[in-house]
């Protein structure tokens, strides 16, 4: 079969003499297009031609035969924000060919923003960041930990510290309307807030109140924020949890499918695993955490309020998270004791020289809560709702990932193989994706819907965010019993022009830059 390529240059370039020059490529582009044979040839920060540039000179080449050559993944939903200091290279990343990711999700970011990004601005980075401003962190910085309706005056100020925040480079607002503080506050806060954001460009991405057995009802409040709002919305991480909720996926993708029928701009997000992660504090009632850890506490030493978290405790480990069995909750990290790491709930019960059961269970969490904050990966997400969700022309892939210290605590494999599972289990061996819809769920797909047109696809003018990775190898290594694995297959990473991968290895260049917002590009 012959392929004719039409040469694709910026105007007024001659297409020879690039900085970088990548051939025999398949191209992949990142807009969901059936793949083409092609070159790329990159000059400074930017791809200057597509097409068959097999002629042209180039200080550096790279033979992509065999390969695809595609756009950098962008991550719409990570929790770098720590890690990008400790881990400047963010391998876990670049060796999964993200290029790109966006922080402050789950209604939990810096408030204010300035510093924080300046500190990032300042710092030499290997890939890209962005931020959305957390409701959470907004209303905390306003009211503190109250669980408690807004007052008018309250709803003003989180507003500009909203507003700020845009000014500052926020792509947007999270909310995490399952945590604390978020939970306290009512849709028609969130709403206020939002138009706000909308105004200004931004979109609203949401950790659901419920992801159980209130799930639809939560679908309808992410929907209702962006639709009153005047804003694009988004379900980040989408996942049913606890057996007894499997299958409602079919109702809420119903529910996206026909909010966007009446114009309502709704998209989602995931991650392709069966179990979550978040702190163990998500075992427990929200109202109990009302006013922090050392108020709590206090309930929990008070008998009649222990006796009513247990019992919600209880509930959540047999219905919910726990997915029925302690042993499905497996600690990540203790920030008291990180020998806990990678131990289940089930096992640290058993240490306490008690059987186990959902009561036992619940009393071993009370007792680690007390002595300070655990995160833990939950096993109660069914496969068949994964793949419905996945197949979604709204679905984009995100990780909910960190920037981990590698061989340090028990991360969930999200961190470390979120985007080559994706390509290796279901795109090659379960064809639930074509290769092209997958690259367009991780590239063009969030860099539209972040406003960053100038990323996300490959083409001439754009940024030279580009990944070559072997379709055939590609792999996910990282497992929930071994975490700490790279992912392979990627063998070469440029971030704006500049090799942060080359045949496998980690360069010394540090390329990576703050993306703004709208409202401060």
């Amino acid at each position: 079969m012959r392929f004719v390529l039409v040469l694709l240059c910026l105007p007024g370039l001659l297409c020879a003499q690039f900085d970088v020059l990548i051939t025999n490529g398949k191209i992949v582009d990142g807009s969901g297009n059936p793949w083409f044979y092609g070159d790329v040839g990159i000059r400074g920060d930017s791809i200057a031609a597509i097409g068959n540039l097999k002629t042209a000179t180039a200080a550096e080449k790279i033979d992509a035969h065999g390969l695809v050559t595609a756009p950098g993944f962008i991550d719409i939903h990570s929790h770098g924000r720590r890690g990008i200091f400790d881990v400047p290279t963010a391998e876990n990343y670049l060796r999964e060919g993200v290029t790109t990711f966006v922080e402050g999700p789950d209604g939990s970011s810096p408030v204010p923003l300035a510093p924080f990004l300046a500190k990032v601005a300042a710092t030499p980075i290997s890939v890209n960041m962005a931020s959305f401003v957390g409701h959470g962190s907004i209303r905390e910085a306003v009211m503190g930990l109250v669980d408690r309706k807004s007052t008018p005056e309250e709803v003003e100020k989180m507003k500009a510290l909203a507003r700020q925040a845009m000014l500052d480079g926020a792509v947007g607002l999270s909310t995490g309307l399952f945590y604390v503080p978020g939970n306290y506050a009512n849709t028609e806060e969130v709403i206020e807030i939002a138009k706000v954001v909308g105004v200004m460009g931004g979109f609203h991405q949401s950790h659901m109140r419920e992801e159980t057995d209130h799930v639809l009802d939560s679908v309808k409040e992410t929907i209702r924020i962006g639709e009153e709002g005047g804003l694009p919305t988004q379900v980040t991480h989408h996942k049913i949890i606890g057996s007894a909720n499997w299958g409602a996926s079919v109702a809420t993708l119903k529910l996206i499918d026909e909010a966007r029928a009446r114009g309502v701009d709704v998209t989602l997000d995931q991650y392709p695993y069966t179990a979550s992660s978040t702190g163990i504090a998500a075992l427990f009632p929200q109202w109990s955490q009302a006013g922090g850890h050392a108020a709590l506490v206090e309930r929990l030493n008070a008998t009649a309020s222990r006796e009513k978290i247990r019992n919600e405790i209880i509930t959540n480990i047999r219905d919910g998270r726990g997915g029925g069995d302690p042993k499905n909750i497996v600690i990540a990290r203790c920030g008291f004791d990180a020998s806990l790491a990678g131990k289940n709930l089930a096992e640290l019960t058993t240490a306490r020289g008690v059987a186990v059961s959902n009561e036992s269970a619940a009393d071993t969490a009370i007792e680690l809560i007390r002595k300070g904050s655990c995160s833990a990966v939950y096993h109660a997400i069914g496969e068949e709702d994964v793949e419905r969700i996945m197949r979604s022309p709204y679905t984009m892939i995100a990780s909910d990932g960190e920037i981990p210290v590698f061989g340090v605590d028990a991360p969930h494999p999200r961190s470390y193989a979120t985007f080559s599972r994706v390509l290796a289990v279901y795109v090659r061996e379960k064809h639930v994706l074509t290769l092209e819809d997958a690259v367009r769920k991780m590239s063009g797909m969030p860099a539209e819907r972040l406003k960053f047109f100038d990323r996300g696809m490959l083409r001439p003018g754009m940024k030279a965010d580009v990944v070559v990775f072997d379709p055939a190898t590609v792999s996910d290594k990282s497992t929930f019993e071994k975490p700490h694995q790279y992912s392979t297959g990627f063998e070469d990473v440029l971030v704006n022009g500049k090799a942060v991968l080359k045949a496998g290895k980690v360069t010394a260049e540090r390329p990576g830059r703050v993306l703004y917002g709208p409202a401060k590009k």
